[in-house]
C-alpha cells in the first residue's frame, strides 16, 4: 500500500468516525463509496474491508461518550449485536455471489431511499 492510499483511508477514517460520532451515521454510507471511488475497490471488496474495520473496537470511545450521557440502551444494543451477527454472516454470504453491478446499485437505491425518506420526515 502506497504513501497516497494510507493518506486517503486516513482521511476516510478521520471523516467517518467524525460524522458517525456526530450524526450516529454507520460508518459505511461514508467509507464504502469512498474506497470506491477515491481507491478504486470493488463493491464486494469496499464493504468486507469496512466491515473488518468495524468489527474492532473502533466505536468504543463514541460509544462510551453517548453512554456517559445517558443516551445508550444497552439491552437493546444487545439484542441488535445478536441479530446483526447472525445477518451479517448471511448478508457476506449472499454478497459473494451477486454480482457487484447489482450490489452497487443497491446500495445506492438504499442510501438514495433513506435520504428521501428523511428529507420529507416531518
Amino acid at each position: 500500500m502506497d504513501f497516497q492510499n494510507v493518506v486517503i483511508l486516513s482521511v476516510i477514517g478521520v471523516a467517518a468516525g467524525v460524522l458517525s460520532g456526530l450524526l450516529g451515521l454507520g460508518g459505511a454510507i461514508i467509507i464504502i463509496p469512498a474506497m470506491i471511488m477515491l481507491l478504486g475497490y470493488n463493491q464486494q471488496s469496499a464493504q468486507g474491508t469496512t466491515l473488518l474495520m468495524m468489527v474492532l473496537p473502533v466505536g468504543g470511545m463514541a460509544a462510551y461518550q453517548y453512554y456517559k450521557n445517558g443516551f445508550v440502551d444497552v439491552k437493546a444494543a444487545m439484542v441488535m449485536a445478536v441479530f446483526f451477527f447472525v445477518g451479517g454472516y448471511f448478508g457476506a454470504k449472499w454478497a459473494g455471489v451477486i454480482p457487484q453491478v447489482v450490489l452497487r446499485k443497491s446500495f445506492a437505491i438504499l442510501i438514495v431511499l433513506m435520504a428521501v425518506k428523511m428529507w420529507f420526515q416531518k
